[in-house]
């Protein structure tokens, strides 16, 4: 993943999605455990409203098909899928975690091909 967007991730987000690695397929573990490693960690009341929290619903674009989103991040005993609820440990999950609105990533998916979105709005939870 080149070019890779700064991010922004809660003290209390980093220690609770650290502690659930173990809990996500390899590859996605991998992802995100990097994804964390270059975060700046912040306290909750540092947080800008316009990044992607725990808890938080986001509205990105796939850029390749232009089809706007919204989904609410959560841990997953919380992933819903009828409800728009996305684990943390999903593909999507880990890419959306700490991006701040207008900010792009491509993000590597299971089944090898590689999704490139665009945060447009947040909603903190």
């Amino acid at each position: 993943m080149e070019n890779l967007p700064s991010l922004v991730i809660t003290h209390d987000d980093y220690h609770k999605i650290s502690a659930i690695l173990s809990f996500a397929k390899a590859s996605v573990a991998e992802q995100l455990e990097e994804e964390l490693g270059r975060a700046r960690l912040v306290t909750s009341e540092e947080l800008g409203h316009d990044i992607v929290a725990m808890n938080s619903t986001v509205t990105f674009t796939d850029l390749d098909t232009h089809k706007a989103q919204s989904v609410t991040l959560c841990y997953p005993n919380d992933a819903n899928i009828e409800e728009n609820k996305v684990s943390i440990l999903a593909p999507i999950g880990a890419a959306l975690i700490g991006l701040r609105v207008g900010q792009e990533i491509s993000w590597p998916l299971t089944d090898g091909k590689v999704r490139h979105i665009r945060v447009s709005a947040v909603t903190q939870g």
